[in-house]
């Protein structure tokens, strides 16, 4: 996909949802939610920044919200210009951004812009051991880009592995599972011990005796 246009100057950008079902024949289009405050980001006259294929009739073309409803639990929206099933097809996978002010923290709870994560330091047990370089956005989940020494190790942003994100503190903390931030050492159960000559010579005398 092609990234995100870029965010106006003094403004970054913080996704919030992904299109990935057309819903009914007249332009609904369920919505994968990245916000915690849908009916907040969604109210009608919302105006988004598409992330799509530079093939898409969409591409570089904003997406205003006509109306957000809940349908059996799922969110849905209907869109200005997307009149039927066929056009909301083609917004489908499409990914929805938004301009915030570079100075303002998110609205809800565990959110945090890219340009707040990016910079700080990885802590594991109280020792650091990497630096955030960047932050990936994956349809299933975000990933933290961590550079360690001359490698960079992929963390999936999630409360079980980063329990704690301190912007303020200029780190985050990571409980991250075995082998993540290094390889795992061999299994010393699984190593055949090794016969010594001592052995090999008892063994002949025991075969010899009459």
């Amino acid at each position: 996909m092609a990234e995100p246009l870029a965010p106006r100057p003094g403004s970054t950008q913080l996704r919030v949802g992904r299109l990935t079902k057309a819903h009914g024949l007249k332009g609904a289009i369920k919505i994968e939610l990245y916000t915690d405050d849908p009916d907040g980001r969604f109210v009608p006259g919302a105006t988004f920044t598409l992330q799509v294929p530079e093939s898409s009739p969409w591409h570089g073309k904003p997406l205003t919200v006509r109306e957000f409803r809940w349908m059996n639990s799922h969110p849905v929206a209907f869109f200005e210009g997307v009149e039927d099933r066929s056009a909301a097809e083609e917004l489908i996978r499409a990914i929805l951004w938004v301009d915030e002010d570079s100075q303002s923290s998110p609205a809800e709870d565990d959110a945090w812009f890219d340009h707040q994560l990016v910079g700080l330091d990885v802590v594991r047990d109280g020792e650091t051991v990497g630096r955030v370089v960047r932050v990936d956005h994956l349809p299933a989940q975000d990933l933290l880009i961590v550079k360690v020494r001359e490698d960079e190790v992929l963390v999936p942003f999630v409360k079980a592995i980063v329990p704690e994100v301190d912007v303020a503190g200029g780190r985050v903390i990571v409980t991250p599972p075995d082998g993540l931030f290094e390889e795992l050492p061999d299994d010393e159960g699984d190593q055949t011990p090794s016969r010594s000559d001592d052995d090999d010579a008892d063994d002949a005398e025991d075969g010899t005796a009459g």
